[in-house]
C-alpha cells in the first residue's frame, strides 16, 4: 500500500491537481486536510471517476478532513473519542457550548486503520486556541493509548497536519520561530507523548537531518529560499511501523501555479 497525507488548502481549488497526483504517484490511500468545504460541496464524483471511495467531514469553509481510498473504506468514524471542541465565544458567553470542529476522520483501508487529522493551529501562545490545541492533542493521545492497549498488534496510522515542528531540525530558523506556536515546549511535549504512546514518525529513518520540510509559507519567497517547516506526519503503531519500507516528501507538488502551501508525505507499506 502507498499511504499519503496532504493538506491541500481547499480541495475545490486543487481537485485537478490532487487527482492528477494520485494517478501519477500511484497512491492507494490519501488522507486530506483543510478541504475547506461542506460535505455537499466536496467533489466526490471526481474521486469516484478516478477509482477512489471518499469519506469526508466538513461543516463550513474552514478545516475539513477526508480519506480517499481505492483499497476499501470501512468503519468510517467522524471524530475520535472525547475529541474536544473549541468555544470561540467563550469570553462573550458562559452559556455557549464548544463546537466540535471537522478535524478528524477515521476509516479502515486495506486492513489499516487510518486517521486523517488536522490538529488545531494554536495561533499564538496566549490565545485560547493554543490551550484548545494542547487539550485536543491530549485527548488524541488518550485515544491512541487506549487503542493500542486494547489491540497491541493493530495497524493504525495517525496522519495529517500536526501543526507542530517537534525538533529544531524541523524548522528553517529557530531564531525566527522563537516565542511562536508550533515549536513551543508544551506542543513538542504533546508530540513526544504520541511517540511514548507507541506511535512512530515513519519518515525520519528515511530522511534524517535538517532541511526536510512539508510546509512553506506563501509569503517572503519561503519555498524557493528553502525556508520551511516539517509539520505533516505519518505516525504509525508498532505493528504498522515495522512494515514501512520507505517514506518521503513529494516536494515537487509544492511547485507551480495553484500549489498548496503543503507537500504530500508518502509511505510505502508492503503487504
Amino acid at each position: 500500500m502507498r499511504l499519503a497525507t496532504w493538506n491541500v488548502n481547499s480541495i475545490r481549488s486543487r481537485v485537478d491537481r490532487v487527482i492528477a497526483w494520485l494517478d501519477r504517484a500511484d497512491v492507494d490511500v490519501l488522507a486530506i486536510q483543510e478541504t475547506k468545504c461542506r460535505d455537499d460541496q466536496f467533489p466526490f464524483e471526481r474521486f469516484e471517476e478516478a477509482g477512489y471511495e471518499v469519506a469526508h467531514v466538513g461543516f463550513n469553509q474552514w478545516n475539513g478532513v477526508a480519506i480517499a481510498s481505492r483499497v476499501g473504506l470501512d468503519e468510517v468514524e467522524i471524530g475520535f473519542p472525547n475529541q474536544p471542541g473549541f468555544d470561540k465565544d467563550a469570553e462573550a458567553s458562559l452559556l455557549s457550548a464548544p463546537v466540535i470542529e471537522a478535524r478528524a476522520i477515521g476509516a479502515t483501508c486495506g486492513g489499516i486503520r487510518v486517521w486523517s487529522l488536522y490538529v488545531p493551529n494554536g495561533r499564538t501562545l496566549d490565545d485560547p486556541h493554543y490551550t484548545y490545541k494542547l487539550e485536543w492533542l491530549a485527548a488524541l493521545r488518550d485515544s491512541g493509548t487506549r487503542w493500542l492497549t486494547e489491540h497491541p498488534d493493530a495497524p493504525i496510522a495517525l496522519v495529517g497536519d500536526w501543526n507542530i515542528a517537534p525538533t529544531d531540525d524541523d524548522v528553517w530558523s529557530t531564531a525566527f520561530f522563537e516565542g511562536k506556536t508550533h515549536v513551543s515546549q508544551p506542543e513538542r511535549d504533546a508530540f513526544t507523548a504520541m511517540n511514548e504512546a507507541g506511535f512512530t514518525d515513519v519518515m525520519r529513518p528515511f530522511a534524517p537531518g535538517p532541511g526536510v520540510y512539508t510546509y512553506w509559507d506563501y509569503t517572503q519567497l519561503r519555498f524557493p529560499r528553502k525556508e520551511g517547516m516539517r509539520i505533516d506526519f505519518i505516525l504509525a503503531s508498532p505493528a504498522l511501523a515495522a512494515r514501512v519500507t520507505d517514506a518521503s516528501v513529494d516536494r515537487e507538488e509544492r511547485k507551480g501555479k495553484g500549489a498548496s502551501d503543503h507537500a504530500p508525505v508518502v509511505a510505502e507499506i508492503p503487504e
